[in-house]
């Protein structure tokens, strides 16, 4: 759990193949050891979900989790380490949600709610916005339950929602025949 003192900072982390660091699982692993070698505290971390891949759907099944941190680094920065990272997991950008060796979202940065200016992109040098907090957490369940696991009273910055309502919410969706992302 949250220490309520500790900024909230919120990773996800999923990986659904092999590499250098090993399977999905392992991957994940290593990569939360890994983390303070880049500057990044865990104060708080999920356990690993399985979950069904999203967008291209012939593909792994992800192993899946959510870790709190804290750093000195701001959001830009933040998120060009957390790229730094997957490269150095043998992740190379390719597919929109294709396979991948380690995917890192930052998923929220405190209480910032920002379309931050553009960044350069590491995908054929497109700019894109940095929006905060993750513009697509609210309905991914392979967030919500690892985040809801974590920090159950957390309140989404925009939404007001906590990450409980946020997982109740999607789960009676997709109960009630909506579609699960």
């Amino acid at each position: 759990m949250f220490d309520s003192l500790a900024p909230r900072i919120l990773i996800g982390l999923g990986s659904n193949v092999r590499g250098p660091w090993g399977d999905p699982l392992e991957t994940i692993e290593e990569t939360l050891r890994r983390f303070p070698q880049y500057g990044l505290t865990v104060t708080a971390r999920s356990s690993v979900v399985s979950s069904a891949p999203y967008g291209v759907v012939d593909q792994p099944i992800f192993a899946n989790a959510v870790a709190a941190i804290s750093t000195s680094l701001p959001p830009a920065a933040l998120l060009y380490r957390l790229h730094a990272i997957e490269a150095d997991a043998g992740r190379r950008r390719g597919q929109r949600w294709g396979p991948r060796t380690l995917d890192l979202d930052l998923l929220a940065y405190g209480p910032l709610t920002t379309a931050a200016p553009a960044r350069e992109s590491w995908r054929r040098g497109r700019r894109h916005p940095l929006t905060l907090p993750h513009p697509e957490m609210a309905w991914r369940p392979f967030v919500l339950e690892p985040l809801a696991e974590i920090a159950p009273f957390w309140h989404h910055p925009v939404t007001g929602l906590t990450a409980s309502q946020m997982s109740r919410r999607r789960y009676a969706q997709a109960a009630a025949g909506g579609q699960v992302l």
